[in-house]
């Protein structure tokens, strides 16, 4: 038996038109059970097969003891991000491996821009990166390996 959580005063991650199309009720459902995305407050402005846009706006309670977002935060935004990417395309993908490189600090206020792309795709195997930035200025760079478990 399949459980999802859902919570219908939960925050709307993906942004009103985005993820419409019947192919892609699966992403929908994940986002709508997804309560660490929801707690960020992210939006998902653009999402289409391997390719996925949104942003978050930090929070004091997001930020570590020098004042910028914690990395953690940038992570789990990324990933949520990376998520959509490789889930679009219809078959349920997990995370396998992961990095980070911290590039420059986002701050209190900030709203952090991420871009998914997909850069390559082979059986049950992908790559997706993930571009952080803050006014056109980078932030993080996330890459991701992820492996389908089965179809949706």
């Amino acid at each position: 038996m399949t459980h999802t959580v859902t919570n219908p005063t939960a925050h709307q991650i993906l942004a009103p038109g985005v993820a419409d199309d019947a192919r892609f009720e699966h992403v929908r459902a994940m986002f709508a059970a997804d309560r660490a995305s929801q707690a960020l407050k992210m939006t998902v402005t653009h999402l289409d097969l391997e390719e996925v846009r949104g942003h978050f706006t930090v929070t004091e309670d997001m930020c570590n003891g020098h004042g910028t977002a914690q990395g953690g935060i940038l992570t789990t935004f990324a990933d949520a991000l990376f998520a959509g990417a490789c889930n679009a395309p219809g078959d349920i993908a997990v995370a396998a491996q992961l990095s980070m490189h911290f590039i420059s600090p986002a701050r209190v206020g900030d709203v952090v821009e991420g871009h998914a792309v997909t850069r390559a795709a082979w059986g049950r195997n992908g790559i997706t990166d993930v571009a952080l930035s803050c006014n056109g200025t980078p932030v993080a760079e996330f890459r991701g390996t992820s492996r389908t478990v089965r179809s949706a």
